[in-house]
């Protein structure tokens, strides 16, 4: 009898423990990657790329980043070009990346994304319509997320983001945009020498007419990346699936001005930004340009609302007056289809203070070629430029100033002009440190909610009239 027993009692443990190994091993499988210990690696889930800057952050390789990046997408062109730009940056003869790809294609490929969970940061960078979903499905999967801008393009998608960051933060999981420009160093001084009171002074309040911070770029439907034509989708030319001139490169220059302007201060959208006006008006495409932008031979039918004569009328361009803390600001966003030869996207920035103005221009003048200019008040001297200077050069050696007419030219040593695609791997390195801690820095949330509250509304106000 006891034999029996004793018996049973041992089937009955070792049925138990079955069950409690099976329940853990189930259980662990239904927590994401990210929050399990014992994986320190990052996983790169990259969701239907139709961007070109999804393949950009795959330019270098990371120590704290798996080389097999799953993809899930639907089949067609997108998906090629993507594989074929990080094919290139593998097979490079300096360098070579070792990236290796998962892929799944096909119709169900975002229900696929979600049931496997193959990762744990999902890297976004395509259609803009479709991005507020699919930031918000990853999120309420407790997925981080690396998004390109634009994160929302109208007053739906900021609703959604907002959303997205209220989930974000009890899964605990990060959403984060690729600001690359806060890498560029013409900004970076700029903004080093804007927070020099001693030479800069105060920044301006400024005027409708007058503002104390301006941002203006131009930029080109037609043009290389990676030593190669660039391949544009035909939704980019659709604003409803692109966004509007007002919603797109405007995300980075909103950015830089509060990054140049309240450094690590947080920004509350509801009460410090007043948007003044907004305009936007189109640029006019032949079909021979929109052929060699996306090797179509015919405009697809959902474009067919935008065109006139045969000429495609895209509402890239725009200008926002608004401003940020009682601070008047100015943006402005331009497209034409091809930059002249020798020439490329440009850019043009100012910084009035009460003792200093700091100006980035990127004209013919400059050659095409960005330079940084400082102009002193009539109350300020240039042994105050100089001591300026000496200042900067403790965190920038080797940079210096020249006379150039009224103004003055900052030298900057070759060293630190780092070309735009290398900045891709720059907010990788952020993003990764932030993902070791757990968060973001305490203002990048609220000014994130700041910035594409300020790009949708100025969106909302042009369209309106």
């Amino acid at each position: 009898m006891y034999q029996i027993k004793n018996s049973f009692l041992k089937t009955s443990i070792l049925i138990f423990n079955l069950t409690i190994l099976l329940f853990s091993f189930n259980s662990c499988q239904n927590i994401p990657h990210e929050m399990k210990k014992n994986d320190q690696k990052v996983r790169i889930i990259t969701l239907d790329p139709g961007h070109f800057h999804a393949a950009l952050l795959q330019k270098s390789m990371y120590a704290d980043i798996d080389s097999v990046v799953h993809v899930y997408a639907p089949d067609g062109s997108e998906l090629e070009n993507h594989l074929k730009l990080v094919d290139s940056y593998n097979a490079r003869a300096e360098n070579p990346t070792t990236w290796k790809h998962e892929i799944y294609k096909g119709p169900d490929y975002l229900d696929k994304m979600f049931s496997e969970k193959a990762g744990n940061v999902v890297i976004l960078s395509g259609n803009n319509k479709s991005k507020s979903s699919y930031i918000s499905r990853s999120i309420d999967s407790g997925l981080n997320v690396l998004a390109d801008k634009p994160l929302a393009i109208d007053q739906k998608g900021f609703n959604s983001l907002e959303k997205a960051f209220t989930v974000s933060k009890d899964k605990k999981v990060l959403l984060y945009d690729i600001m690359t420009e806060r890498f560029n160093i013409y900004y970076v001084l700029q903004r080093a020498l804007s927070q020099d009171t001693l030479f800069f002074g105060q920044l301006e309040k400024g005027t409708p007419d007058n503002p104390a911070v301006m941002q203006e770029s131009v930029h080109h439907f037609y043009k290389n990346v990676s030593g190669k034509p660039l391949v544009r989708p035909a939704w980019f030319f659709d604003i409803e699936q692109e966004g509007r001139g007002l919603v797109d490169i405007t995300t980075h220059m909103v950015d830089l001005i509060q990054w140049t302007s309240f450094p690590d201060v947080a920004l509350d959208y509801k009460t410090d930004i007043k948007m003044i006006s907004a305009k936007e008006w189109s640029t006019s495409l032949s079909l021979e340009q929109f052929k060699r932008s996306t090797l179509k031979d015919n405009y697809p039918e959902y474009l067919s609302k935008y065109v006139k004569n045969g000429t495609l009328n895209v509402m890239s361009n725009g200008e926002m007056n608004y401003t940020l803390k009682n601070v008047h600001a100015r943006v402005g966003i331009k497209w034409n289809f091809e930059a002249p030869e020798g020439t490329g996207d440009t850019h043009f920035a100012k910084m009035r203070g009460t003792k200093a103005n700091i100006l980035i221009k990127q004209g013919k003048e400059q050659n095409y070629k960005p330079v940084v200019y400082l102009e002193i008040s009539k109350s300020s001297s240039v042994n105050d430029l100089q001591a300026a200077i000496a200042r900067l050069q403790i965190k920038f050696p080797g940079v210096s100033i020249v006379k150039a007419g009224n103004l003055w030219e900052l030298l900057i040593p070759e060293q630190y002009k780092v070309p735009h695609e290398e900045h891709f791997a720059e907010v990788v390195k952020n993003y990764l440190g932030y993902l070791k801690i757990g968060e973001l820095p305490a203002w990048e949330i609220p000014n994130m909610l700041a910035k594409y509250y300020t790009t949708t509304q100025a969106a909302a106000m042009a369209k309106s009239k």
